[in-house]
């Protein structure tokens, strides 16, 4: 393994750490700032929707700057954006600093995708993807349950300077191990080239089966806090355990997804989304069941995250010799996904449908997922001789 994945997958960790905690400190931080359930869950909206913006201008504006510089200055305004969080003396100010953290996310996985995938044969590119994600999952399986644990010992914002810390430990590791890959686009056309790749129909379909999939797991774990507490009947002490498992699943379901990835990417896809729906339909019904919840928590992180390795390679096989901006617009569309999933779910909480009805709109959006994830594989099964369906060793040549 290239040691540089090493340093994607610290800065991996930071960005999922500062992306996931809040969900396990979302109590707190309302209580702390005196707003409801649904207003502090614009804390996690509001970083998902800054996300999106982030990954498509600040990728489209550094196309053409060295990769290595870019991830550097990415850990530069996350740290900025963390510290600010943990300042923050009112509700505005700490949606600001997540919105600063949050703009970096995009781009940094975007680019840092490609970067990894280069480090590596074409055979292997999705595992590599999958080692550089596995930040994301350690930060869940360890850094979201004790963030959450010291958060509640001394206070969200000593959560907060931890993250600060973690970045500076990322930029100097990206800084250090990151190798030098080139720059973003090559050759005269440079943004101009990166835009050409979203003329492919599955590139877009892709897309959407990210922000469908994304947002149905999502939807369900935006609010767990409030449906393990309140539904499961478990007590807040417990909810940063009950995290770890679903941290647990995650890296799981990341290892495990990225290797099916390189066998078979659009088959992988539709039998891990279909499974994603059922358990989410299960979890919704059985969630009284403390038993139950844990089960269905282990699973959801499981099969919502064996998706991830499969998306991000599927966009960037299908936008040929420009990935770049594909790959960025992709990791936006997860966290439009995020943002959709936390939104729907804050509705049905609002209507006073109660704390599972957002397990129940992330199943739904799940499902819908599945029906876009079809059409794409039959597309691709029926064009295969011009625009076969990608697979890791065909990365070079899509």
């Amino acid at each position: 393994m290239p040691i540089g994945l090493i340093a994607l997958a610290i800065g991996g960790f930071g960005i999922g750490l500062t992306e996931f905690v809040i969900m396990g400190l979302l109590p707190e931080v309302a209580s702390d700032f005196g707003v409801s359930e649904a207003t502090a869950g614009w804390l996690i909206s509001g970083y998902a929707l800054s996300v999106v913006v982030g990954a498509l201008a600040l990728t489209a504006a550094v196309t053409r700057l060295p990769r290595k510089p870019v991830l550097a200055a990415l850990m530069v305004l996350f740290v900025a954006g963390n510290a600010l969080s943990a300042l923050a003396p009112s509700y505005s100010m700490m949606l600001l600093g997540r919105v600063v953290a949050a703009l970096c996310h995009g781009a940094f996985f975007g680019i840092g995708a490609v970067v990894a995938a280069d480090m590596v044969a074409p055979n292997k590119k999705a595992g590599a993807i999958a080692v550089m994600f596995t930040g994301l999952t350690a930060a869940n399986v360890l850094g979201v349950p004790f963030g959450t644990l010291l958060g509640q010992a001394a206070g969200w914002r000593s959560t907060f300077w931890v993250i600060s810390a973690i970045g500076v430990v990322a930029l100097v590791g990206i800084l250090a191990l990151v190798p030098n890959t080139g720059r973003g686009t090559a050759g005269a056309d440079g943004l101009r080239g990166e835009l050409r790749a979203f003329r492919s129909g599955q590139v877009w379909l892709s897309i959407l089966v990210t922000i469908l999939g994304y947002g149905g797991m999502f939807g369900a774990f935006t609010y767990i806090a409030f449906t393990l507490t309140s539904v499961s009947g478990f007590g807040s002490a417990t909810v940063p355990w009950l995290l770890m498992i679903f941290g647990i699943g995650l890296f799981v379901g990341n290892t495990l997804g990225g290797k099916a990835a390189d066998r078979n990417v659009d088959a992988t896809l539709l039998v891990v989304l279909s499974a994603l729906t059922v358990v989410l339909a299960v979890f919704a019904v059985t969630a009284e069941s403390p038993a139950m919840a844990v089960a269905s928590l282990l699973l959801m992180g499981v099969f919502g995250f064996a998706t991830v390795p499969g998306l991000q390679m599927r966009v960037m096989a299908y936008a040929s010799d420009a990935p770049t901006l594909a790959s960025g617009a992709n990791i936006g569309a997860f966290n439009l996904g995020n943002a959709l999933g936390a939104w729907i779910g804050g509705v049905t909480i609002t209507a006073g449908l109660g704390y599972t009805s957002p397990i129940w709109a992330g199943a739904g959006i799940t499902a819908l997922a599945v029906v876009v994830m079809a059409v794409a594989a039959g597309k691709a099964r029926g064009r295969a001789a011009v625009d076969p369906a990608p697979r890791a060793g065909e990365l070079a040549e899509a």
